[in-house]
């Protein structure tokens, strides 16, 4: 009898370990950033980017933007199956390259000493600029849009989550010397913020020049002719913990700007 209880102790152990031992394989595999070999062995690159008016959208029965032909251009150069996710909130997006869930970031971010503490970017994408998203007078009873940053002085601001137009909003407010109020959203993209502009649920938002010359043309409440930012570059980016992967992705974002469907593209989106 001493013995048999002996024996389950010892099996109730053993199986134990094996648990403990596949959990963190398990774990070791998924949350930690992968390199170039492993999703090499794998066959699979993991790519996030988000749903936006220029990046990436569904225009009838089929799927266009910037960032979605840049990634079919990029399977031309790499015999990787690419996945595609589409995650809205910058942060989480992050998050997932920091856990190994996503392999590249394919959403034009500025390139900020703040991102590059937690980022590595690739070659450069795009160009790009932030704006001010207020209504025109005719539709603000009567008062004319902001053109001067010193009016900016007092007023909030509103920016998705985590967006990177707050350094650049920061040291504005300093440039003026006088305090601009931003409003974190956790539920609302550049674009639903700008409807909410238009719709006086708001009154300022913040977002890309690119994004917003789109959305105008479906919204003709907003104006978005007042500057925020200086022109910015734009790119991909990775976990800072992937330099091998960045080597390669950096190569075939050179092979893909050298081809004459990367310039139709970036006629098309950007200019």
């Amino acid at each position: 009898m001493l013995m048999n209880k002996k024996k389950a102790l010892v099996f109730v152990v053993v199986a134990v370990v094996l648990l403990i031992t596949a959990y963190l394989i398990i774990v070791s595999k998924t949350d930690a950033p992968r390199e170039f070999a492993q999703i090499q062995k794998e066959g699979v690159l993991n790519i996030v980017t988000d749903y936006n008016p220029v990046g990436y959208y569904v225009s009838g029965d089929t799927i266009a933007g910037f960032n979605y032909e840049l990634i079919e251009l990029l399977k031309t150069c790499t015999s990787l199956r690419i996945e595609v996710f589409l995650e809205s909130s910058l942060d989480n997006s992050i998050h997932g390259l920091e856990t190994g869930k996503y392999d590249v970031l394919a959403r034009n971010i500025p390139i900020t000493s703040e991102l590059r503490s937690t980022l590595s970017f690739t070659e450069p994408i795009a160009q790009n600029r932030q704006v001010l998203i207020q209504r025109k007078k005719e539709f603000n009873d009567g008062v004319e849009p902001i053109k001067s940053h010193l009016n900016l002085a007092k007023k909030t601001l509103y920016v998705p989550l985590n967006s990177p137009a707050i350094l650049r909003i920061r040291n504005l407010s300093h440039e003026i010397g006088d305090t601009i109020f931003i409003k974190e959203d956790e539920s609302y993209s550049a674009e639903q913020l700008a409807m909410l502009v238009a719709s006086k649920d708001i009154d300022y938002a913040v977002c890309d020049e690119k994004v917003a010359s789109v959305i105008a043309k479906s919204l003709p409440e907003i104006d978005y002719s007042t500057l925020i930012g200086f022109t910015h570059i734009e790119a991909w980016a990775i976990s800072e913990k992937s330099p091998i992967l960045l080597d390669s992705l950096n190569i075939w974002i050179r092979k893909v700007k050298n081809m004459p469907e990367y310039d139709k593209a970036y006629q098309k989106y950007y200019k």
